[in-house]
């Protein structure tokens, strides 16, 4: 199964748009099952996009391209960052970004979601994941334990100078879960006010070995034959509630009781 992760580089909304159209056709036509753009890939922070418009656009992209499913990053919409998927022109999934970064004034644009999100493609339960959400793994974990998911796919607006810590990340979600992750980052952004590099690409297996690429864009993968586990962490997951804390002269006392 081919997967394709966009290298995406943030320009105006207008270019933006129309680059959307030919950047989703050169990968579906090129075998694409999945196709994959980054968070706030058509406005980043301080451009403005309709969103009815937006709607219509990833619409009648996916319309195009009815054998291809289309993780469209995320976009602003009702004062939340939502990532969508759609397949056939229909939308099958939304998760609005539940850790937003502060650093950032990410709670100034948008609120938080109040869930965590699955998508169902036949079979492949996949996790959705929002950039800052890799730092909370307990995310991640819900989704492995709750909904069974066998892959995540996580996009981001992530620096260049700090890759190596979205690269380390994604490799921990991988091997803690024992499932696929597809991390897509925006390349850079090119605006008045908002120049800005952004972090690789990875994938990685479930034993958290990088999926090799040769264009930074392509991924070969066989979803249904993974590699196998030292330690399956699903199955032999133990749900402990209390936490015991020692202290100096005061006994114990547990957190949780």
């Amino acid at each position: 199964m081919r997967i394709y992760l966009s290298r995406w580089l943030c320009l105006d909304v207008a270019s933006n748009l129309a680059r959307l159209r030919e950047e989703a056709r050169e990968a579906a036509q090129a075998g694409a099952r999945w196709v994959v753009f980054p968070e706030s890939f058509l406005h980043g922070y301080t451009r403005r996009a309709d969103p009815a418009q937006v709607r219509r656009t990833l619409g009648e992209v996916s319309s195009e391209h009815p054998a291809t499913v289309f993780f469209f990053g995320s976009f602003s919409e009702d004062r939340r960052n939502r990532m969508t998927v759609w397949l056939g022109g229909r939308e099958l999934a939304r998760y609005d970004k539940v850790h937003l970064f502060g650093p950032n004034n990410e709670p100034q644009l948008w609120d938080p979601g109040d869930r965590y999100s699955a998508v169902d493609l036949t079979g492949c339960p996949v996790g959705l994941l929002n950039c800052n959400d890799l730092r909370f793994p307990e995310q991640a974990r819900a989704l492995k334990l709750k909904a069974g998911v066998q892959a995540y796919v996580a996009v981001a607006w992530w620096p260049w100078r700090r890759t190596h810590v979205w690269e380390t990340l994604l490799r921990a979600r991988a091997i803690e879960n024992g499932a696929w992750v597809f991390g897509c980052c925006v390349a850079g952004s090119r605006f008045p006010g908002e120049d800005f590099a952004g972090a690789g690409n990875y994938a990685f297996d479930p034993a958290g070995e990088p999926v090799r690429t040769r264009d930074d864009r392509t991924y070969e993968c066989d979803l249904s034959s993974p590699p196998a586990l030292v330690v399956d962490t699903a199955i032999s997951s133990v749900d402990i509630a209390t936490v015991e804390v020692f202290q100096i002269g005061e006994g114990t006392r547990g957190l949780g009781d």
